[in-house]
């Protein structure tokens, strides 16, 4: 316990100075005139750098790379992007049951979220991928309305958060379940 609680105060100790040569710094370039460049320190502390999987793609980047992907492993099926609701379910109204308060509500497919790919043989649709970000395929009404038209089109559904990291391998793998 003693070897632990000398090498954890040594630690803090490292900690501690280079907080306080860090503050030092920063009080001493305040003191300067505005026209005097602000000397810079170097610290012994990491910072943290995202690589390129963590930084945050925009939807655009999100789309390319799902592209790329569905394209490589995809390769027998015909993909199509942001297709309408209404292109594979026509225009309807439907009641079914998307939320416990209100059971019998009335949905209308032009609602729906447009499904981000659709994956084809020939013409005829056989899946749908659908990227959102945040809880979106949980809780928004458009996603929700997709997802339902999807499944009374006998239409396999997966989605993918693009908050989350998404590495290729996870999406292939995703992917190759999900169509087989």
């Amino acid at each position: 316990m003693g070897l632990l609680n000398g090498i954890f105060g040594k630690i803090v100790d490292s900690v501690l100075q280079q907080v306080k040569e860090a503050a030092q710094g920063n009080a001493s370039t305040a003191n300067k005139p505005a026209s005097a460049p602000a000397r810079q320190t170097s610290t012994t502390t990491t910072s943290y750098v995202r690589t390129e999987l963590e930084r945050e793609k925009s939807p655009a980047e999100w789309r390319a790379y799902f592209r790329d992907i569905l394209q490589a492993e995809c390769a027998g099926y015909g993909i199509r992007e942001n297709v309408p609701v209404t292109e594979l379910a026509g225009y309807s109204t439907e009641e079914f049951k998307l939320y416990k308060t209100r059971p019998r509500q009335a949905y209308k497919a032009e609602w729906g979220q447009p499904y981000s790919f659709v994956l084809f043989e020939g013409i005829q649709p056989k899946a749908v991928v659908m990227l959102g970000d945040g809880h979106s395929h949980d809780s928004n009404v458009k996603y929700l309305v997709a997802r339902m038209y999807a499944k009374k089109l006998g239409l396999p559904y997966i989605n993918f958060y693009t908050q989350m990291p998404n590495e290729r391998g996870y999406v292939i793998s995703r992917l190759r379940r999900f169509l087989h």
